[in-house]
């Protein structure tokens, strides 16, 4: 069975510190994690001087400071990428960052050569950046967050698109229209991959609807995973059991820190214990074919049962209900024979409790 893909999303719970966001990429490492996933922002590029904060971001941070005022403290700037790309590459962990702006697309393209672009929730009817990712000719992971499908459908023409015409030169509607097609949107399957997503910090139990993943493969017939904002680790462990082929989990070194996302998000040692978990789901699913394995073959003489004499049996006496009846162990003749003996004739004597 092909491994499920961990991103450990550290998101933005560095604080805008180098440092400390070499100390999420070590969690990571030491949790197993396949990919440490940031995200590219310039405040400037994405948001309003004035624009309000989400609900749960008020309630983790200051609540007189404006989204742009926090998303500024929350910056990483190019040179930090490339310094913590590199840091990823010497500890053997992939480096993934999601970009919020077109800039952010050309440095992890150009720059920093990530190995996939992931669009954020936020993102999904952003088609200026839809279209630039694809342009890039990388594969990319598209988080569906507040979606109906027929949104997802719409990102996805403007990704057929882009990787079509493998440039940015503007589409115009009937263009994006012919996308479409279920032709066009099958040619995305080796490069775009879904997650189901439900943006809310932390996501209710209640509203995860893991099912949606199931809808979404259905539909769109691409790779499907999750991206996980509920508090704990049984949600993307059951995803995984469903056949989620990613999981993203927001992780931060203390959830006690001041930032929009350390109290909806895992610390390492709960990463770790959600990727141990993960990794033992995969071997639990095995291979599906139905059919006794080594480990359980030495049982089976044990648990199983055979024709036994319920009595004392003369020769020539007929079985019946009365003489026959079924005991463990196993090695003697099948219990399933059992109606094919009844009114035949012993063969031999029997004693009470001895196979036939």
């Amino acid at each position: 069975m092909k491994k499920t893909f961990i991103i450990a999303e550290a998101g933005v719970n560095h604080n805008g510190s180098l440092s400390v966001a070499k100390k999420l990429v070590k969690a990571a490492v030491d949790a197993g994690a396949d990919a440490v996933k940031f995200q590219t922002f310039t405040a400037d590029e994405i948001v309003c001087q004035n624009a309000p904060k989400a609900s749960y971001q008020n309630k983790t941070t200051q609540k007189k400071e404006s989204q742009y005022e926090m998303l500024k403290k929350l910056e990483l700037s190019p040179s930090d990428h490339v310094k913590i790309a590199d840091y990823c590459r010497k500890k053997g962990i992939l480096f993934i960052s999601t970009p919020f702006d077109i800039k952010g697309v050309a440095l992890l393209d150009e720059k920093i050569k990530v190995p996939f672009l992931k669009v954020a929730s936020g993102e999904i009817t952003n088609a200026p950046l839809l279209l630039k990712i694809a342009a890039t000719g990388r594969p990319c992971v598209l988080s569906t967050g507040i979606c109906n499908l027929k949104e997802v459908r719409q990102a996805l023409a403007v990704l057929a698109y882009g990787y079509a015409v493998k440039n940015t030169r503007t589409p115009h509607r009937g263009l994006i229209k012919k996308s479409c097609t279920k032709k066009a949107i099958e040619a995305l399957k080796n490069r775009v991959t879904l997650l189901h997503c439900t943006s809310e910090y932390p996501a209710p139990i209640a509203d995860i609807n893991l099912r949606a993943m199931e809808a979404l493969k259905n539909e769109f017939g691409l790779p499907v995973g999750l991206s996980d904002h509920s508090q704990g680790i049984v949600v993307p462990i059951a995803a995984v059991a469903l056949g989620a082929v990613m999981i993203e989990k927001h992780f931060t070194l203390d959830k006690s820190l001041e930032g929009p996302d350390h109290k909806a998000s895992l610390e390492p040692s709960e990463l770790k214990a959600m990727i141990t978990a993960i990794r033992e789901v995969e071997l639990s699913l095995g291979d599906g074919l139905k059919k006794p394995k080594a480990s359980e073959q030495k049982n089976r003489d044990v648990i199983r049962k055979s024709l036994v004499a319920r009595r004392q049996i003369k020769r020539g006496e007929v079985f019946s209900e009365a003489n026959l009846t079924c005991k463990r162990p196993g090695t003697g003749i099948s219990p399933m024979e059992y109606w094919d003996y009844i009114g035949k004739k012993a063969s031999r004597h029997y004693q009470e409790g001895e196979l036939i």
